[in-house]
């Protein structure tokens, strides 16, 4: 597993394309922190990173599918996928270790946002007059956001032979997953109990509930079932493929 992890952090900075997605995360995330005046915390008058993790959630939605687009797309491609497989190595393994990579990745790209705290931490008057507990536990929220998308982003790369297939598939599944249930509860056809129900079905729902700072154990286990769904559905089929 460990090789596997290696080998594919190894190829995504060893073109531009990983540089590339990083450096536009961080742009986007920055402009609209510091420049756009509708989100800027400059424009605010007390000191708090809301518009992160508000923003956060809509910027993964296309960062994490162009990370993970080339998990199995590109090895199918090739055909080094059976290659891979012929190696003294488990299915689970590949998996893991794909998924691993990809996550670290991700937090490789969330880790400069932390510069921001500082940031904010600074500007805070008095100094420092600042939620660290919130904070911290939005970015605990982000971190579980962060494993569904990347286990949703390789079962897309899993399902279609072609990357930009994968991505496009990958956006859309996230965007399901994310918002769709929020939207559809709040349809004027539901009860409130129902329409409760339909919206805990998605990540927004439980998203939310930990960025406000309690860890709630049913969040929790709601993100870990999601993800190691995606990736049972992710191994299921690469397996199903080669037969």
């Amino acid at each position: 597993m460990g090789a596997i992890y290696r080998k594919e952090i190894t190829a995504f900075f060893s073109s531009l394309t990983g540089y590339i997605v990083i450096g536009v995360f961080l742009v986007i995330l920055g402009l609209f922190m510091f420049i756009f005046p509708d989100t800027s915390l400059l424009e605010y008058d007390y000191a708090t990173m809301d518009q992160l993790f508000s923003i956060a959630p809509l910027v993964f939605l296309f960062l994490i599918p162009a990370v993970t687009m080339r998990s199995f797309a590109e090895e199918k491609q090739r055909g080094t996928l059976e290659y891979l497989y012929t190696k003294p190595i488990k299915g689970w393994q590949i998996m893991w270790g794909k998924y691993l990579a990809n996550l670290t990745l991700v937090l490789i790209a969330l880790l400069p946002t932390l510069l921001y705290y500082y940031s904010v931490y600074q500007l805070g008057s008095p100094q420092g007059n600042l939620d660290t507990g919130a904070i911290l536990g939005s970015y605990i929220g982000l971190f579980f956001l962060v494993g569904a998308f990347v286990a949703i982003g390789m079962f897309a790369s899993a399902i279609s032979d072609n990357q930009i297939v994968g991505f496009i598939l990958g956006t859309l599944i996230c965007f399901i997953v994310h918002w769709a249930f929020l939207y559809l509860a709040n349809l004027p056809l539901w009860g409130v109990d129902v329409s409760n129900f339909i919206q805990s079905l998605g990540l927004n729902s439980h998203y939310a509930s930990i960025s406000k700072g309690a860890l709630d154990s049913r969040d929790i286990v709601y993100f870990i079932s999601v993800i190691l769904g995606f990736i049972w559905l992710t191994q299921w089929t690469i397996e199903k493929e080669r037969g």
